[in-house]
């Protein structure tokens, strides 16, 4: 292809209406899709951590920058039924690759297949690897591909025998921020950390206190989001390799990622930890983040913490008995902060944890539960809306929950 007519494609693919695809944890998804909703773009669908939405190609940069909720943002080359090795050949053959992959470039691929007929992701990844490049070979005149130019990640995502092929343009996922070099032992994703926050509500004039704060994950995102500082304002990413999106796409957004930065919020956050050396990786993440000034970190235990005479909402992410402490020790824990934390009313509280049986030991019904994903494990986000009277709350034999509740009520 000449230089003329790839400049000429390059500037068609920066104007055209393009399809992007979203992925998040499940449980992001309804956050994710306001994001998206704010940036001025147009949800088409949504499905279990993904959000599929249209825009225009330089939209690529304010959406890896700005996005807190989504994992990874991707241009949707096409979709097509694909319930045979011989669908998924032909579909993705039939797909413009040659739009958006020059000669030299590189074209790895990965991908999932749940739910549908072809299992074997192997095979998938050879069919649709050899499928690009006839599809290339038959446009460019050239058998051989050298792959030492741009990378395009491509990646296949075959859902009850739907096949959709998109290409990466975040590289690195957009829950690594930058700032979280070094974590604790059982560290929290940060998109995850923001959806809590999100959850809460959070208000400039309300103290945020995480009492298990590990690495700072939960104060660092609240703080980032009552700043206005974007999460991805300070990292690169793939798509800036890309030709066809402007590099003034990617300079403006950075521009206005800095403009949008509140130097004047009077939001402050606590962040406390039994672990003195956990506290100072979480002040250094803190600095990375340029949020230091916003949050005060200290040794505490949260069973022994005392509310301050301010508003305040209390979001924390304890252990599960999973990767620290025991079962026992867990339930222990969840009883004693349950009879602390009764003592900060009326603050919210927000608990994320995947004990099924964390209202019980915890004393107290949720007034609502979240399903959220931490990583693979399954967890809820507990919320405490009103003063909570232990004394009145009692689980009948074998009832371990709200919903348990509800359901011997219903009988």
């Amino acid at each position: 292809m000449s230089v003329q007519k790839q400049n000429k494609k390059n500037r068609n693919l920066k104007i055209m209406k393009t399809i992007f695809v979203a992925t998040c944890l499940f449980g992001l998804e309804k956050f994710l899709g306001q994001e998206i909703d704010a940036l001025g773009l147009k949800r088409i669908d949504t499905i279990d951590g993904r959000v599929t939405f249209e825009g225009e190609m330089n939209d690529v940069a304010r959406l890896n920058i700005n996005l807190r909720c989504a994992e990874r943002v991707y241009i949707k080359v096409g979709s097509f039924e694909a319930r045979t090795f011989t669908e998924l050949f032909d579909g993705t053959a039939a797909l413009p690759w040659e739009d958006y992959i020059g000669r030299a470039d590189a074209f790895p691929v990965k991908g999932h297949s749940p739910k549908s007929l072809l299992t074997s992701i192997p095979d998938c990844q050879s069919i649709v690897k050899k499928a690009i490049v006839k599809r290339l070979s038959s446009k460019y005149g050239i058998e051989w591909f050298e792959e030492s130019g741009t990378k395009y990640q491509i990646e296949f995502f075959i859902f009850k025998d739907v096949a959709t092929l998109m290409i990466d343009t975040s590289g690195t996922p957009l829950h690594k921020r930058g700032y979280r070099t070094e974590a604790g032992a059982a560290p929290l994703r940060e998109t995850l950390a923001a959806a809590m926050v999100l959850t809460s509500r959070l208000r400039e004039d309300t103290l945020l206190w995480d009492p298990f704060c590990g690495s700072g994950t939960i104060a660092i995102e609240a703080a980032m989001i009552m700043s206005g500082i974007a999460p991805g304002a300070s990292r690169g990413f793939a798509a800036q390799a890309f030709p066809f999106i402007d590099a003034n796409a990617w300079q403006d957004a950075f521009e206005q990622a800095r403009a949008n930065i509140k130097t004047d919020t009077v939001f402050e956050a606590y962040a406390s930890d039994t672990d003195r050396e956990v506290l100072e990786i979480a002040k250094q993440n803190a600095a990375r983040a340029g949020v230091e000034n916003r949050i005060k970190f200290f040794l505490a235990d949260a069973r022994k913490i005392e509310k301050p005479d301010c508003r305040g909402t209390i979001i924390c992410n304890p252990p599960y008995g999973e990767r620290l402490m025991t079962s026992e020790q867990v339930k222990s824990l969840y009883s004693e902060i349950g009879k602390n934390f009764a003592s900060f009313a009326p603050w919210q509280i927000y608990v994320l944890t995947s004990c099924e049986d964390f209202e019980r030991y915890y004393g107290a019904y949720a007034d609502r539960k979240k399903k959220l994903y931490n990583g693979m494990i399954e967890c809820e986000l507990y919320q405490y809306f009103k003063p909570i009277d232990r004394k009145q709350t009692s689980f009948s034999k074998g009832e371990r929950s709200y919903h348990d509740r509800q359901r011997r009520f219903k009988k």
